[in-house]
């Protein structure tokens, strides 16, 4: 692994977790693991205080004390894979400036180096100027020198076909399909039933989540391929959760629950009533100081 510089982007996000938890132990990885039932995971990084699915958010969530980060996965024209939510880059880039005659401006219609050229920062204010969208090699070797742990959402597959079989090889490539990291550090989500499946079945030992809501009679169905079945807040219900929880997923273990996005105490406080095993959000100080 690369040892990481010390940015001025790096020292900003400490600046701004120590703002956010001042005197707090909650920094240290320790701290960290007090918190992890139910699992916060912080949603494409620390993204309500710093640029989404960026580096700069991965290492504001670690210098908060978050172990899980979740993160989107799309494929450039050329094929590399590269972190970016939308699938198009006009909402969290430069691009319409930099290239203003590429409308829709589409992530599959660009080049990785065309979009190694992007500022993915600035819309966030200018402190993150300069920020980049990271290709997934990069965005792994962070994750690893931060000891963190990933929830990687394979976006959109119906747009990029084959990109299960892409995420596997620079997983593979980059020391994430080894045992330490399958056994504990990894998991790989989708909204796509057929590319969980076909996650599955090139790598059964790797651990798989469905993004949606299934009726309770399909479940048993999702969770021959599933180890987690990870539904929108506002569709879950304490009811719900438990059907989950009483059937086996893909490994032989209850099928668990990660629900998003929750951003706010009150609704916090409201899923870990239900039991959930992890929430996702935006806001993961928040979340773990109300269900802390």
């Amino acid at each position: 692994m690369h040892a990481r510089p010390v940015t001025a982007l790096a020292a900003t996000a400490l600046g701004i977790a120590a703002f956010l938890a001042p005197g707090s132990a909650s920094a240290t990885p320790e701290a960290a693991a007090q918190h992890d039932e139910p699992l916060v995971i912080a949603h494409r990084g620390a993204s309500a205080y710093a640029p989404e699915n960026t580096l700069a958010a991965v290492d504001l969530a670690d210098s908060m004390g978050f172990v899980w980060v979740e993160n989107d996965v799309q494929r450039t024209k050329d094929g590399e894979l590269v972190v970016v939510h939308d699938d198009s880059l006009a909402r969290t880039t430069d691009v319409e400036q930099l290239f203003p005659d590429r409308a829709p401006w589409k992530v599959k219609d660009f080049t990785a180096a065309e979009i190694a050229r992007l500022d993915a920062g600035s819309w966030r204010g200018a402190t993150w100027a300069g920020a980049r969208v990271p290709t997934l090699k990069q965005y792994l070797n962070r994750v690893d020198a931060n000891n963190q742990k990933l929830l990687l959402e394979i976006k959109k597959p119906e747009l990029y076909p084959g990109i299960e079989l892409d995420t596997l090889r620079v997983l593979g490539a980059e020391g994430w399909l080894d045992r330490r990291h399958v056994a504990g550090r990894l998991v790989i989500q989708s909204f796509g039933a057929d590319s969980v499946r076909a996650v599955h079945q090139r790598r059964p030992d790797v651990t798989t989540g469905f993004l949606g809501t299934p009726a309770v009679a399909d479940l048993p169905a999702y969770a021959a391929f599933t180890d987690q079945i990870n539904p929108t807040h506002t569709s879950l219900t304490a009811e719900y959760v438990a059907a989950v929880h009483a059937l086996k997923g893909a490994h032989g273990k209850p099928l668990r629950v990660n629900t998003w996005t929750v951003n706010e105490a009150a609704g916090a406080v409201r899923v870990d009533a239900f039991g959930v095993d992890g929430i996702i959000t935006n806001n993961p100080d928040v979340v773990r100081d109300a269900v802390g």
